[in-house]
């Protein structure tokens, strides 16, 4: 029988162990969380579908793209903190029910708009599903080793879900419609429905306090515009109108501070960052996925367009690092009974360092094996490094605070897919751009062959004989070097946090052996 939160202060943890109810509620958060992975990916390949179905603009296609990750970034906090307050797992069946029927009317758009519109609300569900099926795993699993595996095949899921996407939407093009990648969702979120309240205890916070609306929308004013102008800046560069966005966001940024440090029940308790463990792991947990996004950012380029393998096979070629990822998210919870959670996550971070510094390696000759093994250590690495700073966040604090805490965790984790894209993106277009050699064209044509390496290799197609072939090797080469000083600021990026982990937890009781 599960242990609510307000049961566990009597109790001690290491001698709760956990049903077989409670595994398979597990089960069922996975398949949730899979399904969200698998949402944030699947889509990439349907666009060339929905471009001649639905005939949007560009600026409606992007919108497509990203706005389920706006909101989703938005509302991570908000919602960690409403699930607190009315119950985790009310708010999971609310937000499946909401996914549910979001997932149907994309599946069914007859416009860009309509299709829009289901995507926002794919977003708003998605902010409350995954911080609720972590904070959920925190109260359940009250056994600290049973609640590392659990969180493992948690971070296994997500990252599975990740790798998984590409694949089964291909699959689902060959063979139905365009709709058919958001149909997939339905299934699985009526199992979560149904099976929800028979295996899922309810937790939430005995004690919550006043739900500050205002805090809410300062959450949103802060994340919204720094995401949209991060991302944004990756597509179309830096402008003044993005860096006005960006301030915009850290000056509510900046007011939402100030209001949680005057509030009485504040909405996230900023106290929970003067704990060395949760601070720690916060910061790992976003400059590791920085690093793993930034990699698959220009890594798909590299193996696409500058070694010429097809949108499929690139993704074959990333799968063992996804799958390596998923299966060290699971393998973290074995390796802390041996050694310190500090030496494992410190070795995690360490290990991924390496792969990205293979990576300095590659040519443009050379052939995919170097890139697979160095994608395979980076992503072997950050998959320890999720499951063990997922873990270290819940863990730090009280159970009737999982959701909140756990909302930070995802925030971060939004956080670090768009800084990595963003800057590690913004260093390798620097540089390609400084070293194109765009002498034999006119000043239009330079102009898009410097925008993008697609860009430069769809003009040299334009330059008769041995022209196109210069533009075409000089813009590999050029994209090749700015990967090669992305590669080796990740690697760095990994090794300072290894050093700082070691510190930083080296005296924490988290740190122990499980």
């Amino acid at each position: 029988m599960s242990v609510s939160a307000d049961q566990t202060s009597a109790i001690n943890p290491d001698e709760v162990r956990a049903t077989k109810r409670d595994w398979a509620g597990l089960i069922v958060l996975a398949f949730a969380v899979l399904l969200i992975a698998v949402d944030g990916t699947v889509l990439d390949l349907a666009l060339p579908f929905i471009s001649a179905d639905l005939e949007p603009s560009s600026t409606q296609l992007l919108w497509i793209i990203d706005v389920y990750s706006f909101v989703l970034a938005g509302l991570l906090i908000t919602m960690g903190t409403l699930g607190d307050r009315i119950g985790r797992r009310k708010l999971l069946l609310i937000g499946a029910v909401g996914f549910g029927l979001a997932s149907i009317i994309a599946a069914l758009a007859v416009s860009p708009e309509m299709l829009i519109a289901a995507r926002v609300l794919q977003g708003i569900s998605g902010a409350t599903l995954m911080p609720a099926t972590l904070g959920l795993i925190r109260t359940i699993f009250v056994n600290p080793r049973q609640r590392t595996e659990a969180i493992g095949v948690w971070g296994a899921m997500a990252g599975g879900g990740t790798a998984a996407g590409p694949l089964v939407g291909g699959w689902l093009l060959e063979h139905f419609w365009w709709g058919s990648v958001f149909l997939i969702n339905i299934p699985v979120m009526i199992a979560l429905v149904v099976l929800g309240p028979i295996l899922i205890p309810e937790s939430k916070d005995p004690n919550p306090g006043r739900f500050d609306l205002i805090s809410a929308g300062l959450s949103m004013a802060t994340m919204l515009p720094l995401v949209y102008a991060v991302k944004e800046s990756v597509v179309h560069g830096v402008s003044i109108t993005l860096l006005v966005i960006g301030l915009v966001g850290l000056a509510a940024g900046y007011v939402f501070v100030r209001r949680q440090r005057m509030l009485k029940d504040p909405m996230l308790d900023l106290k929970l960052f003067a704990n060395a463990s949760f601070s720690t792991a916060v910061i790992t947990n976003l400059l590791s996925i920085f690093a793993l996004a930034g990699v698959l950012f220009f890594g798909s380029q590299y193996l696409q367009l500058v070694l010429g393998n097809s949108a499929l096979d690139a993704g074959l070629l990333m799968l063992p690092g996804m799958l390596l990822s998923a299966f060290t998210a699971v393998a973290a919870a074995w390796l802390i009974r041996r050694w310190s959670v500090s030496h494992v996550l410190s070795a995690g971070l360490a290990v991924a360092g390496i792969g990205a510094a293979m990576l300095l390696a590659l040519g443009v000759d050379s052939g995919p094996l170097m890139f697979v093994i160095g994608f395979g250590l980076a992503g072997a690495g950050v998959g320890v490094a999720l499951t063990l700073t997922s873990d270290l966040v819940v863990s730090s604090v009280e159970p009737e605070r999982a959701g909140a805490a756990s909302a930070v965790s995802e925030t971060a984790y939004e956080l670090g897919i768009a800084l990595g894209v963003a800057i590690l993106g913004s260093v390798v277009m620097a540089i390609f751009r400084k070293g194109i050699d765009t002498s034999m064209l006119e000043a239009d044509q330079a102009h898009a062959a410097q925008g993008t390496l697609g860009g430069a290799l769809q003009e040299a197609t334009y330059l008769p004989g041995e022209l196109g072939s210069v533009l075409a090797d000089s813009a590999k080469a050029a994209f090749v070097d700015g990967m090669h000083v992305a590669a080796g600021a990740t690697a760095l990026v990994l090794f300072v946090s290894a050093a700082l982990v070691l510190r930083m937890l080296r005296s924490t009781p988290e740190n122990a052996k499980r």
